[in-house]
């Protein structure tokens, strides 16, 4: 395993030099409100009720979206919080120490993007938001609330955002837009679940993948640059809001996208190509494809590749 790199910790005053380099940030000293002050268990329970939400229950600790290793289950906020504070519980769906995840959704999630404001209103009050980009480039603000323990799969998001740790305690474990040929991805999400203890039989290639690490405590502001992956760990009952942006233009991205996490339009249609030229080749014999993917393959790094990439 290659050495393990930490994420960059300073004030919010020096973010706007660092963003220029596309690097992840732990941001230290942020004004958050009352948040940090307020958002006890019980805090919560009271403040937002018996509201419906919808949650993820995983009998295990670490959570994958390929192979969907979690249920989809309706409860109400209050007693959803209870039971993801709690290390065993009386009541449950899958076991007595089954965990618990909340990623916020908009009113009608195949229209509205998610917005503390909006789901949570009372809780909404509470968090300030740094202002570090333009209003109109506002994407989503995501509550999030995980159990002790919880570990969510390897992904990147085509935004910028800050990951705002406002109680207990997450490590995060990130990787390069660059090491995405060493991470055996599925679309946005890597199939190598247990980042520290992998299975180098199986994915050999993730040897070559540089890993960065960054504890959060309660209160600090972690800046991930679109595209970097991560990897997320919640060492205590916790609580968060990712506030995520537009990095590019509005019109680089899919209009219809509500999550956030759909490629930039010209990415998508760069990809469909793709496609097509390789079902092309399929019609050459084995020694002709080899050749021209070969090819292929000099004149995108020749054209796409960044030249200060390693």
């Amino acid at each position: 395993r290659p050495p393990v790199s930490s994420v960059c910790a300073c004030p919010f005053s020096h973010l706007a030099r660092l963003r220029r380099q596309r690097r992840p940030v732990v941001l230290k000293g942020v004004e958050l409100g009352a948040c940090t002050r307020r958002w006890s268990a019980e805090y919560l329970r009271r403040a937002e009720g018996a509201k419906a939400v919808k949650i993820h229950v995983s009998a295990g600790p670490r959570m994958d979206f390929l192979s969907k290793n979690f249920v989809y289950r309706t409860l109400p906020f209050d007693i959803f919080v209870q039971r993801a504070a709690e290390a065993k519980h009386t009541e449950y769906f899958l076991s007595e120490d089954e965990k618990y995840y909340l990623r916020s959704l908009g009113e009608d999630p195949r229209q509205d993007i998610a917005d503390i404001r909006k789901q949570f209103p009372v809780l909404a009050e509470d968090i300030q938001i740094p202002e570090y980009f333009e209003k109109e480039q506002f994407f989503s603000s995501v509550f999030r609330i995980s159990s002790a323990g919880l570990q969510l799969w390897t992904h990147y998001d085509v935004m910028d955002n800050f990951l705002i740790q406002v109680t207990g305690k997450k490590r995060v474990v990130l990787y390069s837009p660059q090491d995405a040929p060493y991470l055996y991805l599925s679309g946005s999400k890597s199939e190598v679940l247990d980042v520290d203890n992998p299975d180098f039989e199986k994915y050999p290639l993730f040897l070559k993948a540089k890993r960065y690490e960054c504890y959060l405590e309660a209160g600090d502001v972690l800046f991930i640059p679109a595209l970097w992956f991560h990897n997320v760990i919640s060492e205590e009952f916790g609580v968060g809001v990712n506030v995520f942006w537009k990095h590019l233009p509005s019109k680089c991205y899919d209009k219809n996208d509500t999550y956030g996490n759909k490629d930039p339009t010209a990415a998508s249609r760069a990809m469909q190509i793709l496609d097509r030229a390789l079902k092309a080749l399929e019609e050459l014999p084995e020694e002709y494809r080899d050749f021209y993917a070969r090819r292929m393959v000099l004149r995108i790094q020749e054209k796409a590749y960044r030249t200060d990439c390693k």
